[in-house]
């Protein structure tokens, strides 16, 4: 007879973490912003409103100072949830102090956090240390005879000093803060989506999933989509093996040099039926020029004084810095490179040196290897 199983582990298990923890130096990152944040903040709001009412208010401060910093990415953590959820505070707390003023009981506790968090839905400016500070705030209020604008700008004071601190140091720091809407294709400059966008899961189907999920994700479309693209091309690497740059990439290669001239690199890939070429310079790659390039100067004459045409170099026309690879590079990483940057040619590195030049071509020929050895 099978012994029923008990709940109890299943139950236990759900309190332990679920989520990945981020690298080490992300949390010297992090704590190191959040402590520098709320010792500014603390600074800027004595020196204007003293210290002990800055004290008053240090807790659900140093809750936005950590959302800002540990989790800068999450929707609750964007300006407008900082600065709106803050303003919904001061506003409600005035309120309660103005017509109840005296001590602060359980009810008016309650009222306050919950008339909060409504106006926070409905101006979608939800951040959980905004209900913290609405508590503090009248509790200020009622200990300090304190209302109006005398209550609500130590409170906004300290949400912009944050903010100002978040947006300096997040960017330093290379975290990108605030999250960006996602934009048209500016690579083309047409309303297409990307070239990654156009099959599969798109953007609307994301905010569709998000807006049927049965509570609030602290996540945004766009960090959703990026983390499905990245799921998406790890599944590929998985699927497709070991195929990286190196095997097939074209290793024999005509270069030019920054001396060349336009017609001398324009007569090299019509013999050799190319569209880019590399510019190397002492064996280092230092630009690539394009067929479209070398035809737009081509036909522009330029003219000396004396009436002769100058001859128009490469290093007049070449593109730099050039966006190039490692020759151990996977074919899936690859195809995202040149598909989001919209490229036609990556030139390939070994140790800073130029081994070889990888196509559009060279890839879709790769891609039909692949196919056809999983169909066989």
């Amino acid at each position: 007879m099978a012994l029923p199983v008990s709940p109890l582990p299943a139950w236990l298990a759900n309190l332990l973490p679920t989520t990945p923890s981020p690298r080490p130096r992300e949390w010297l990152r992090a704590t190191l912003g959040a402590g520098l944040a709320v010792a500014l903040c603390t600074w800027v709001n004595s020196q204007l409103f003293g210290l002990p009412l800055t004290l008053h208010l240090l807790g659900p401060l140093g809750a936005s100072a950590l959302l800002l910093y540990a989790v800068p990415s999450g929707a609750l953590a964007q300006p407008w949830s900082l600065l709106g959820s803050y303003a919904v505070a001061g506003l409600c707390a005035a309120l309660v102090v103005h017509f109840h003023g005296g001590e602060v009981g359980l009810w008016v506790a309650a009222l306050t956090l919950g008339v909060s968090l409504l106006l926070m839905y409905l101006l979608r400016c939800l951040h959980p240390p905004g209900g913290a500070m609405a508590l503090s705030l009248i509790v200020t209020g009622a200990d300090t005879q304190g209302a109006g604008l005398a209550l609500v700008l130590p409170a906004f004071s300290g949400a912009l000093t944050l903010l100002v601190s978040a947006l300096m140091y997040n960017n330093l720091t290379g975290v990108r803060y605030p999250k960006a809407a996602a934009s048209s294709n500016e690579l083309h400059g047409t309303a297409d989506p990307l070239p990654e966008q156009r099959t599969g899961v798109s953007p609307d189907d994301l905010r569709q999933a998000l807006d049927e999920f049965d509570g609030f994700v602290d996540i945004t479309p766009d960090d959703l989509e990026q983390l499905l693209r990245s799921t998406e091309r790890h599944a590929l690497r998985r699927r497709m093996g070991d195929i990286n740059a190196a095997q097939i990439m074209s290793r024999d290669l005509r270069i030019a040099s920054p001396t060349t001239t336009v017609d001398q690199a324009l007569a090299m890939l019509k013999r050799h039926r190319l569209r880019n070429l590399p510019v190397l310079e002492n064996n280092r790659l230092v630009g690539i020029v394009s067929v479209i390039d070398l035809i737009g100067q081509s036909r522009r004459r330029q003219l000396w004084p004396l009436g002769r045409r100058r001859e128009t170099l490469l290093r007049e026309v070449m593109t730099c810095p050039v966006v190039s690879v490692d020759h151990r590079l996977h074919l899936a990483e690859l195809i995202t490179l040149m598909s989001s940057q919209g490229l036609h040619c990556v030139p390939v590195l070994e140790n800073q040196v130029l081994v070889g030049m990888i196509t559009q071509t060279d890839v879709i020929a790769a891609l039909q290897q692949d196919l056809l050895r999983q169909a066989g």
